[in-house]
């Protein structure tokens, strides 16, 4: 375990341990409820799927989409592909480091590109199967509407940055990207709100700030 441990924070695997400790603090502060699993998310376009780009100046978009479309990015959240990138990652370079005997920084960077290349298709293979999940768990979210509905600010949020907010619909407790409607808005964390519209561009509810007494 101290040989691992010796290899994993030495200088030609930095990189690769430093995306899995990354990973790793996120998914803790997912687990403490400080952080949503979504909160770091890619959005190819209104409706989650590819950018159509007809003319030529909007080529180079429509590629970048259909490369994270690929890789499945934008069907599953970020964070979930991250995760599935970063072990392959951090294994395959403290391997190669190791039966390469290399200790130079700049010789394991170089390493590091073919073994991303191959974490990337190992992470696609990997994330295929949740597609459909995040599919379903989004379909069945978005049966649930809670435009209209008062909820709860956990992280702050402005018409700018996204922000989010717990509410309660038809029985479910529902966690939600938000932004807020105006912006000359913002909202902290413990404000009540009041859900009043759904931006299919940011993927995000729009809220306002709520006075019970009124």
């Amino acid at each position: 375990m101290t040989e691992l441990a010796q290899a994993a924070l030495s200088p030609p695997n930095l990189v690769a341990s430093g995306l899995l400790i990354f990973v790793l603090l996120y998914w803790l502060t997912v687990i403490l409820g400080l952080l949503d699993f979504k909160t770091l998310d890619l959005h190819l376009d209104a409706d989650g799927g590819l950018t159509e780009a007809p003319h030529d100046p909007h080529l180079s978009v429509a590629w970048l989409n259909g490369a994270l479309a690929f890789f499945n990015l934008g069907r599953v959240p970020l964070m979930v592909f991250v995760s599935f990138v970063a072990l392959p990652l951090w294994v395959g370079s403290i391997l190669t480091n190791y039966y390469t005997h290399n200790t130079s920084w700049l010789l394991g960077l170089v390493f590091c590109l073919p073994l991303l290349v191959g974490s990337l298709l190992v992470a696609k293979v990997l994330t295929t199967p949740f597609v459909k999940l995040f599919a379903t768990l989004e379909k069945d979210q978005a049966g649930t509407n809670p435009i209209g509905k008062i909820c709860t600010v956990l992280l702050p949020a402005s018409h700018e940055h996204l922000g989010q907010a717990v509410v309660k619909a038809n029985g479910d407790t529902l966690m939600l990207n938000v932004k807020a409607a105006s912006a000359a808005t913002e909202l902290h964390k413990g404000d009540t709100a009041l859900i009043i519209d759904y931006s299919a561009r940011s993927r995000c509810y729009l809220i306002e700030p709520y006075d019970d007494a009124r």
